[in-house]
């Protein structure tokens, strides 16, 4: 079974969690995740495999969040992440998937539970 992993390379944590994926010789489908963005879908189905709320993994401190507006959001989930879809700068990093779990790596060893 694959691991996949929504990456951004400028990232310190994303980068040390594939170095650890890395290590332990795992094959893994790395998606830069700013420039081909999940669709709305495939971050239902991340939220369902990391068993919490979109709102959960969103980076609150992007300036794109308070643009929007999301601090008062009470829309659904659903639209929710179609928000993060349009605006990838706004789901947290990294994310792992591997079979029906994730994890988000931070820190990064929380991917070990997924080895």
């Amino acid at each position: 079974n694959m691991y996949t992993i929504y990456h951004n390379p400028r990232c310190s944590k994303s980068r040390q969690t594939l170095a650890i994926m890395n290590e332990n010789n795992v094959v893994v489908k790395i998606i830069n995740y700013l420039a081909d963005p999940p669709t709305t879908e495939e971050l239902e189905d991340i939220s369902e495999k990391l068993a919490i709320p979109p709102m959960c993994f969103i980076r609150k401190k992007e300036s794109v969040f308070t643009d929007l507006g999301l601090k008062s959001y009470d829309g659904t989930d659903s639209e929710l992440c179609e928000i993060m879809s349009k605006n990838p700068k706004l789901i947290e990093r990294p994310i792992v998937v591997k079979g029906d779990r994730a994890i988000i790596g931070r820190p990064p060893e929380n991917v070990l539970e997924l080895f």
